[in-house]
């Protein structure tokens, strides 16, 4: 048996497909910190939805705490943007699932409803969410977190899940904000950075994204997430080195 989870806030825009693609499976999770908005009133109406509130402590973390609450050691993670196929619920369903196994699925990032094929982390993007929680878990970090694979073995899935990160020029903003300032707390101390660090770090990914990785293919819209990707690159650097530099001066009174 698995369990799906489901981390969300301020989710009402996506969750409805997102719970409409799982409703074949048993038990599904929906970890919620904090949403002002339809998201709990729309997971009510899921009967094979299970509501659990508490607090978000980085995406890792917060997954992590989530697959403890299952009831099933089998844990499906799902981002309340992600769409399952039929195909691909069908397929995960029919698995003779190994302990030791982790589970891979080709992720399609869709954007004005375009399914972007080029641009730097879009295409191609697999990842593993399926696992067993006995054997593996989320890193403990608090964005790009990622199901450890050491000491596993990893299976690629023939069907695909349907991803919409972004559905406004607002959604790239506030996720720019958010995501700039997990990476700053999360590398603070540990990581060097500058103005100047900032600068080159965020042309290069820029440019690797547009010509590199054929953002250019994309049209209008994969100079737009080319453009993204190269400033929230530069705000990460430029937010931790902030974070550094007053890091240094705590350290210079003490």
């Amino acid at each position: 048996m698995i369990t799906v989870t489901v981390l969300t806030k301020n989710s009402q825009e996506t969750l409805g497909a997102t719970l409409q693609s799982l409703q074949k499976f048993p038990e599904v999770i929906v970890y919620d910190s904090g949403s002002t908005d339809a998201t709990l009133q729309i997971a009510q109406k899921f009967p094979n939805t299970k509501i659990i509130s508490g607090t978000f402590a980085g995406f890792g973390p917060t997954h992590n705490i989530a697959s403890s609450l299952a009831t099933h050691d089998w844990i499906l993670s799902i981002d309340s943007d992600e769409v399952l196929t039929p195909q691909l619920a069908d397929e995960i369903l029919a698995l003779k699932l190994v302990p030791k196994h982790v589970y891979q699925i080709d992720r399609r990032n869709y954007f004005n409803g375009k399914w972007i094929r080029g641009c730097g982390g879009w295409y191609p993007d697999p990842v593993i969410r399926l696992y067993n929680r006995t054997s593996t878990r989320f890193t403990d970090d608090a964005v790009h977190e990622k199901v450890i694979t050491e000491k596993m073995t990893c299976i690629p899935l023939f069907s695909h899940l349907v991803h919409t990160p972004y559905r406004s020029i607002h959604d790239f903003l506030a996720k720019m904000q958010s995501y700039s300032t997990l990476f700053a707390e999360q590398n603070q101390g540990k990581k060097p950075s500058s103005m100047t660090k900032a600068i080159a770090h965020g042309s290069f990914a820029f440019l690797k994204s547009y010509f590199l990785k054929k953002g250019f293919l994309g049209g209008k819209e994969g100079f737009i997430i080319s453009l993204y990707n190269g400033h929230t690159t530069f705000y990460k650097y430029l937010k931790l080195a902030e974070l550094n530099k007053k890091r240094q001066k705590q350290k210079t009174c003490l």
